[in-house]
């Protein structure tokens, strides 16, 4: 394995940047696929991923913006097809809990006949510090459709540590995980966190969906991305995932980090300062 090329689909995101840096300091032969990457891969031009693709032996993929839109499927589909075409045997795909277009996608990746690893990730605890809630955190309020339902937030850190034991050890070869931090929290009981660990007050205001999304596209948000906000916030986010799982324990053979201690470690780089 040492001496195989490993391909990160999406590796400037939040877990395939970790994942390199995982892989690289293990010593092995790993690169990054995107836009920007030297040999580019793009997901909207198929022309690119034969040469994203060539010369290695298993990929981690994490689609953009998320398995749930409408195409992802079939884009999953025809890159499993590349990817044998290629020569790879082996993808671990980061896909979503509950969302049935991340069921399609895994579907479409198995019937390509190549060896899967799939792991179905929840809420990202990064999505804070990182992503889409990290300016209103900063501004002191943090405004969404979420009221009382519970997510298991997982850390990016635990995901990346799970695809790298995916991706180096045979054993986790066509098995699905579930991979949700090991407790379940509201997003308000989430910012209350985010706000102690910073030691300044940030609140939670729950709003109606249609403040939401015409917030979103107030602020030139594309139509797709908001589609996809209100798919997430309106019905994936209805309980159906609030349930802890196992699967970071049975990867890692430790427990998921709690989110006080993602948002404690985070406070200590000041990412959350006013």
């Amino acid at each position: 394995m040492q001496n195989s090329e490993i391909v990160l689909v999406g590796g400037s995101g939040k877990t395939g940047g970790r994942i390199l840096k995982r892989l690289e300091q293990r010593g092995f032969n790993v690169r990054a696929a995107s836009r920007s990457s030297k040999r580019a891969f793009d997901w909207e031009d198929r022309s690119t991923w034969h040469g994203a693709l060539q010369g290695a032996s298993s990929a981690y993929v994490a689609f953009q913006p998320d398995l749930a839109v409408a195409s992802a499927a079939d884009a999953i589909g025809a890159l499993a097809k590349a990817a044998v075409e290629c020569g790879l045997d082996h993808i671990v795909l980061l896909s979503g809990r509950g969302e049935e277009g991340a069921l399609q996608s895994e579907t479409a990746l198995n019937a390509s006949g190549i060896d899967t690893t799939i792991l179905r990730a929840s809420w990202f605890c990064q999505n804070f510090s990182e992503g889409a809630f990290l300016e209103q955190i900063l501004a002191g309020r943090l405004q969404l459709p979420a009221g009382d339902i519970r997510e298991p937030f997982i850390d990016a850190d635990d995901i990346a540590d799970a695809a790298v034991a995916a991706l180096i050890e045979p054993r986790h070869r066509n098995k699905a995980y579930e991979l949700t931090g090991p407790r379940a929290l509201t997003f308000r009981e989430a910012v209350g966190e985010i706000a102690a660990a910073a030691g300044r007050p940030i609140e939670y205001e729950q709003v109606s969906m249609a403040d939401f999304t015409g917030g979103l596209a107030a602020a030139g948000l594309p139509q797709v991305l908001i589609d996809l906000l209100e798919e997430l916030f309106g019905q994936v986010l209805d309980g159906r995932n609030s349930g802890v799982m196992s699967g970071v324990a049975d990867i890692l053979g430790r427990p998921a980090t709690d989110f006080r201690r993602y948002a404690r470690r985070t406070a200590a780089t000041g990412i959350w300062s006013a």
